[in-house]
């Protein structure tokens, strides 16, 4: 009897467990056998290691082979397990030494060829790699993202036969190093938000939402420059941090299987169309994966046409837009994600579209119009904290040539100022503090108590909406560079609370 162990990773929402390949070949009638709590995807790795080892001239025993992959109670997916046991089998074979197998990690689908495949949630496997001090083999089209994690040792390959000449000694792999400069990349991909005409006063809203993370809501009708605004606003945000550009890539890896070297440090911007599910926003499936709101992780999630999404679907957003991260219970397991993400929003006054428009063509009612608006609840309305109307823009001003309009890195400059405040003083953006930090940081002068009072009472703000309001004029003067909140700062601040006064 032979025995192999090898070490491998699981998934488990943003975590990767440890899992150990045992491969056990024992006298009697030829069998294959995977046991561990396999999902269908590692069930059928047996064919597909049965035909990579056949064509890559090695030998199946013909005997009974047993695979368990252990901690049983631990659901086991994907493709990922070929490459364990194959080696585990060679292993136990004696095809191959066993004096190094313990050094590493592996990972890897196998093609019938032998070729390595690449696999999702790298850049997460990796993490647990580098802190049991293993090092890690894996595909090569998933060396760049794993080399993300610095303390990491990655050994790329391209085939079963390649590891297998590493392990004999006869080519040893060569280790994998990150050349990706640690200076931040430029926002050159993102459109310039001077290419806006005119809207001063959105500009000056979403300057400070990037400046304090705030949630923003536009109304206006058609044709305003709501999207071509929100397609922008990602060029305005602060430079992405060491820690928020790994964040964000893991997550990508997790959905898409492979992270797209090119846009690391760049913030993602994700606009699912007002016919996605409530699912597809979150997160979910038997096997839970991340959703819009974990893959605008540290960037921009848009939501255009805000009341077409179902109303049950944009409810789901209230516990991440609080927390963020959410929470997946399925009856056989459990993932959280994080979901620390921008929402921008926008949405017409009306049914038509053209409330308030100056060609005067809305004929909705009153009655058609609440029914509109009110497909958005309260709650959630609550939880944005700048609203703002975009009105349209005349025809004398579109056809003039943009010559005052400020470019988005000039922008960008004042909100990473002003975002280095909040980190300095706070270790948190403003949009992130509670109630108890939002009375410490968020003092104000008589002048500002009496108008922020007089306020509460003719608006009927919420507790919610007090706190905001707080926190946006807390942004604002730290846009102005300012220690106290000021009397003007609360008055600009009121400013954005347009649906509260409607």
């Amino acid at each position: 009897m032979s025995l192999a162990v090898l070490y491998s990773r699981a998934l488990s929402g943003m975590e990767a467990p440890l899992v150990t390949v045992e491969v056990h070949i024992a006298n009697g009638l030829p069998s294959f056998t995977i046991v561990g709590l396999p999902e269908t995807e590692v069930k059928e790795s047996k064919d597909r290691v049965r035909a990579a080892l056949q064509n890559a001239q090695f030998k199946i025993p013909a005997q009974r082979i047993t695979i368990n992959l252990a901690p049983a109670d631990l659901p086991k997916a994907s493709g990922r397990f070929d490459l364990p046991i194959a080696l585990g089998i060679l292993a136990a074979s004696g095809q191959i030494p066993t004096d190094k197998l313990n050094q590493y990690e592996w990972a890897g689908e196998l093609a019938l060829t032998g070729d390595l495949r690449p696999i999702h949630g790298a850049l997460a496997m990796t993490y647990g790699t580098a802190r049991s001090g293993r090092q890690f083999v894996l595909p090569q089209q998933n060396a760049a993202e794993a080399a993300l994690v610095k303390k990491a040792k990655i050994f790329p390959a391209q085939s079963l036969l390649q590891i297998c000449a590493h392990l004999t000694g006869i080519k040893p792999l060569q280790r994998h190093t990150n050349t990706l400069e640690d200076s931040p990349q430029t926002t050159s991909n993102y459109p310039d938000l001077s290419e806006v005409k005119g809207q001063t006063h959105a500009k000056r809203a979403l300057e400070i939402a990037a400046a304090g993370g705030h949630s923003v809501l536009m109304v206006g009708p058609p044709g305003t420059g709501k999207t071509m605004l929100a397609a922008r606003f990602p060029g305005i945000l602060p430079a992405m941090t060491e820690q928020e550009a790994l964040e964000s890539a893991a997550i990508q890896s997790l959905s898409s299987g492979n992270f797209n070297i090119a846009n690391w440090k760049q913030r993602p911007y994700r606009s699912p169309h007002h016919t996605a599910s409530g699912v597809a926003l979150v997160g979910g499936g038997s096997n839970p994966r991340p959703g819009e709101v974990s893959l605008a992780m540290h960037g921009v999630l848009f939501l255009d046409e805000l009341p077409e999404f179902g109303r049950r679907v944009l409810e789901v957003l209230r516990e991440p837009l609080e927390s963020g991260y959410i929470t997946i219970s399925r009856a056989a397991r459990q993932a959280e994600f994080p979901a620390k993400f921008q929402l921008i929003t926008a949405m017409n006054p009306c049914p038509c579209g053209y409330l308030g428009h100056y060609n005067g063509k809305c004929h909705c009612t009153p009655d058609q119009i609440a029914r509109y608006r009110g497909k958005i609840s309260g709650p959630l309305l609550d939880r944005i904290d700048i609203q703002i109307e975009i009105p349209a823009i005349p025809q004398d001003d579109l056809m003039r040539p943009v010559t005052d309009s400020e470019q988005s890195n000039l922008i960008r400059k004042r909100t990473e100022s002003a975002r280095n405040k909040q980190l300095a003083r706070q270790e948190k953006t403003n949009s992130a503090l509670s109630a108890k930090e939002t009375d410490t940081f968020c003092q104000l002068d008589t002048a500002g108590k009496d108008l922020l009072k007089h306020a509460f009472t003719r608006l009927n703000f919420s507790a919610r909406s007090y706190h905001r309001v707080l926190r946006v004029a807390r942004t604002i003067a730290d846009l102005s560079n300012l220690d106290e909140i000021k009397k003007n700062h609360i008055a600009e601040a009121i400013q954005y609370r347009r649906l509260d006064k409607n």
